[in-house]
């Protein structure tokens, strides 16, 4: 019952946002509360799972191990936040005779949060692939919730390339499917294939794998894959930025981690090469794209990018950094959300997110300037941030396990990607500004958003509980690495 209900409350919220009234703020205010109901319930079967059991609803068509509960927390996490966040957002953005656009803006929201939370509660391959390829559709007209032309631009780039490569990801998804039959399966699951590892078809099972590392690669703007990412971060609000950047690097790399279990033997090895591959071509590209960066938002979405790399880095090396990678996926999820919110702050005193103007935040607001300054250190893994300690995990298991090359070169990475991003941040917090202007108010919702994002962020750099550090290990072990 309560994996249906994580699934049903933002449905719920949906509802209700379309209920019309006369006080805007209801729809924000219902999401905000269905998204915290949401995040407790998703808390509760982390706590399960990091006792070592699994969570099942509908006869199996929802399961919840470890992994899939990992996600699960830190996307209802970023679903709450992102609410928060909207709050002000659209108070800011419409006039008060547009109560049906804000109305509109969280309908939209709700239903593509619950198309992100049923993908890691989903055990069907072939249904995981349609709720990826919804969180896609159902997110187009978040994107464009501007209506100017650079943002349907960047909305119609953006559904346009993902979805072809989700139809590489079908096609792969089908091909897997070949395999599984042809080694006598018939659970098209994640733990049905698993059990059937050893009498699939090697060649099918890598043929489909290519395929859907490439697809879901696209969606997760992989380089080369990733032309579309930078435009949509660019004009989308900052709330969906953040649920974007988890969704690519948290969900979609759970779902290509998911098929590691199917490479028995020294077959896992031949996976964990390709992943490396991608994700230090992420990690490498992103890092020197930061460099020349002139978009503030953009330098969040390339920073997403390279984390993305570093995640499946760290996943490919697998043995001692596949806890790295966990902690990777949790970290970032809590901190790239909370520099998107910094940067929406940044926008609303500068007036605008063009990093060649943009000067004096902390000047016109030291508040704004703080957030943007700790939201540039936490994403690129500094200290006392939590980041940091799961970059130093994935460097120290690498290097544990004699993986130098691969060490070396996402050591190199992270550190061009925080030298990029510090010179830009700084630069803004703490130039000349070109004028003085009044300061708008700071909307109390953003500033909400800011400080409940931003604990977790802080209060993981000091310390890992001992559960948290159990449901990572056992998230880590699902990876069959």
């Amino acid at each position: 019952m309560i994996l249906q209900l994580i699934l049903v409350l933002p449905l719920v919220a949906a509802a209700g946002s379309f209920w019309p009234s006369k006080r805007r703020s209801l729809p924000g205010i219902v999401t905000v509360a269905a998204n915290g109901a949401a995040f407790v319930l998703a808390f509760i079967v982390a706590a399960r799972c990091a006792g070592g059991g699994v969570v099942t609803a509908l006869g199996g068509v929802l399961w919840c191990d470890a992994f899939g509960a990992l996600v699960l927390v830190v996307c209802a996490f970023a679903a709450l936040t992102a609410a928060l966040f909207s709050i002000g957002f659209t108070r800011r953005k419409t006039r008060p005779m547009q109560a049906g656009r804000v109305r509109r803006y969280f309908v939209r929201l709700n239903i593509f949060l619950a198309s992100v939370l049923v993908v890691p509660l989903l055990a069907n391959v072939a249904l995981v692939w349609i709720a990826v390829a919804l969180t896609t559709l159902l997110s187009v007209f978040l994107v464009s919730f501007d209506r100017h032309t650079p943002a349907l631009e960047a909305a119609w780039k953006y559904a346009v390339l993902t979805s072809m490569g989700a139809a590489l990801a079908l096609f792969g998804v089908l091909v897997l499917y070949w395999a599984m039959r042809a080694g006598g399966g018939y659970a098209f699951t994640w733990t049905g294939l698993a059990s059937i590892a050893e009498t699939m078809p090697p060649e099918l099972v890598k043929m489909a794998f290519l395929f859907m590392l490439i697809g879901y690669g696209t969606k997760t703007a992989l380089v080369p894959f990733h032309a579309w990412l930078p435009d949509v971060y660019s004009q989308a609000p900052a709330a969906v930025c953040a649920l974007l950047s988890v969704l690519e690097t948290t969900v979609l790399p759970y779902v290509l981690m998911r098929m590691l279990p199917l490479f028995p033997g020294v077959g896992i090895n031949w996976a964990g090469v390709w992943l490396m591959v991608f994700g230090l071509l992420s990690a490498g590209g992103a890092a020197l794209l930061l460099i020349q960066v002139k978009d503030l938002k953009r330098l969040f979405a390339y920073s997403t990018i390279e984390n993305a790399g570093v995640i499946l880095t760290a996943a490919g090396m697998g043995g001692a950094a596949g806890f790295g990678a966990m902690y990777q996926l949790l970290t970032h999820a809590l901190a790239k959300p909370f520099g998107f919110y910094a940067a929406g702050g940044a926008i609303l005193f500068l007036g605008s997110g063009d990093l060649t103007t943009m000067r004096g935040l902390g000047r016109r607001s030291p508040w704004a300037g703080a957030a943007l300054l700790a939201g540039g250190l936490a994403v690129t893994g500094a200290p006392p941030f939590a980041l940091f300690l799961s970059e130093l995990s994935i460097l120290a298991g690498g290097a544990r396990d004699l993986l130098f090359v691969p060490v070396v070169l996402l050591t190199v990475c992270m550190v061009i990607a925080f030298g990029a991003v510090v010179y830009h941040v700084t630069k803004v917090v703490f130039g000349e500004p070109a004028e003085e202007a009044p300061a708008p108010a700071f909307p109390v919702t953003y500033l909400l958003a800011l400080v409940v994002s931003f604990v977790p962020v802080l209060a993981l750099g000091f310390s890992l509980p001992a559960g948290l550090q159990h449901l990572l290990r056992l998230a880590a072990a699902a990876m069959g690495r």
